[in-house]
Formats: structure tokens, sequence, C-alpha cells
């Protein structure tokens, strides 16, 4: 990994000899039967500031828990 770049913001997220040193999340979707976008495929990231403005604009709660061991 050369560059990581959110999607949402632009923003550049630090990487130092191909290991990326800030979180995100990465989602790639292919779209199905009964989607508008049927036999597309997209792919994005979104980093972790980004991530917590979404989450404030849910009106369900999503579920969140404590990861007791990190690989």
């Amino acid at each position: 990994m050369e560059k990581i770049f959110c999607n949402a913001c632009g923003k550049e997220l630090k990487v130092d000899n191909g290991i990326p040193k800030e979180d995100f999340i990465r989602i790639c979707k292919s779209w199905g039967y009964f989607s508008k976008k049927d036999g597309i495929t997209q792919e994005f990231t979104i980093c972790e500031e980004c991530v917590e403005k979404l989450e404030g604009e849910f009106i369900l709660p999503f579920k969140q828990y404590e990861t007791i061991e990190m690989l």
C-alpha cells in the first residue's frame, strides 16, 4: 500500500513503508438483483473521522462491543 485516501473527505491517510498508520474501513459491495446497481461493484475507503460523522446520522443505534483479542 503506497497511498490511501478517504473517499468521503479526501484526506490522505498516513502510510509508512506500506503499513497504514491510521485506521479506516474499506467497503466493497457487489450489487445484485433487486438493486438499481445490479452487476456493479463499488469499493471505497472511509477514515475514522468520517465514520464518526456517519454514525451521528444513523436513525437506529448500531451494535458496539469491546474486542477482547486483536490480531
